[in-house]
């Protein structure tokens, strides 16, 4: 037995009738008999009861159906399977990621399905945070790394990072002497942030909105070196995620703002697809962000 006599055999089944079974798999009425009848030939037992107007199955017809039906989908899913890495073979992938943030987990990502996908062409681009969401929500870029508030609304997401905001200061600086910092604090210093788009930016902003304050941004940088060297020499003071401020513990202390309590995010996005590459790739950047730093 083949592979067409079982979806002939299935057809029929369904269909309880010869000629709508033929019309449904596309050849001949007399073709989709002789198929089936070879097909009993060779199990030995009659399959169809064909005295009565509508065709129906005999007791042997229905052990084999459920059968057919397995063997059929099995087929049908190794197809895809092949399919898909056919699909893998050759291909483009554009892969966003917010500006300024140099992220080596998602680098091993890339750098590990390129070696396994090596026909697939990668380009990375970077942009800001609202940029890149819109990017994925149109299609032109199929998996992004950005900074958020929340998870933008349509679309889905693997939280990488999720951690407060904190505004870091050089030693001596009037805040380090507070017991408590908050928003209104803040305000009366220049502050150097990141700009309009990015995650921690719409974090702060909104957290101002909602008291009310219209804080005045002195400088605007996109990368966390250039915020913390403005911070560092006294310019403004700076407002950085929890982890940012680490790295220049040196020269900057960080201090809890304790009224703002929504995270920074740190997130890939992406469209819920059917893109084979990006399934594989989205397979290579959960086990590279789920190993130890």
């Amino acid at each position: 037995m083949d592979l067409r006599q079982l979806e002939y055999f299935v057809a029929v089944a369904e269909e309880r009738n010869f000629t709508r079974a033929a019309e449904r798999v596309h050849i001949s009425q007399s073709g989709v008999s002789a198929q089936i009848r070879q097909l009993e030939r060779e199990l030995g037992a009659e399959l169809f009861d064909r005295s009565a107007r509508a065709v129906t199955l005999t007791v042997a017809g229905k052990a084999a159906l459920e059968h057919a039906r397995v063997a059929l989908a099995a087929a049908e899913a190794v197809a895809r399977a092949v399919g898909e890495v056919a699909e893998l073979i050759r291909g483009r992938l554009t892969v966003g990621m917010v500006v300024g943030c140099t992220v080596t987990p998602l680098f091993d990502a890339l750098a590990a399905f390129h070696r396994a996908h090596p026909g697939v062409e990668i380009s990375l681009l970077e942009d800001n945070s609202e940029q890149l969401v819109e990017g994925v929500r149109d299609g032109t870029v199929d998996l992004a790394l950005v900074g958020t508030a929340a998870t933008p609304e349509g679309l889905d997401a693997l939280t990488i990072v999720s951690e407060p905001l904190v505004v870091a200061v050089p030693a001596g600086h009037p805040l380090t002497t507070l017991r408590r910092i908050t928003l209104r604090d803040l305000i009366s210093h220049p502050i150097v942030c990141m700009p309009t788009g990015t995650g921690l930016r719409t974090v702060f902003d909104q957290a101002c909105a909602a008291q009310g304050l219209r804080p005045v941004i002195t400088f605007q940088a996109s990368a966390a070196d250039a915020i913390a060297d403005l911070a560092a020499r006294g310019l403004a003071v700076a407002i950085l995620s929890d982890s940012m401020a680490a790295r220049y513990r040196d020269r900057l202390t960080a201090l809890t703002i304790d009224d703002v309590t929504t995270p920074a995010l740190l997130a890939l996005i992406w469209r819920s697809t059917h893109n084979p590459a990006v399934r594989e790739l989205l397979a290579f950047s959960r086990r590279a962000f789920a190993k130890p730093v």
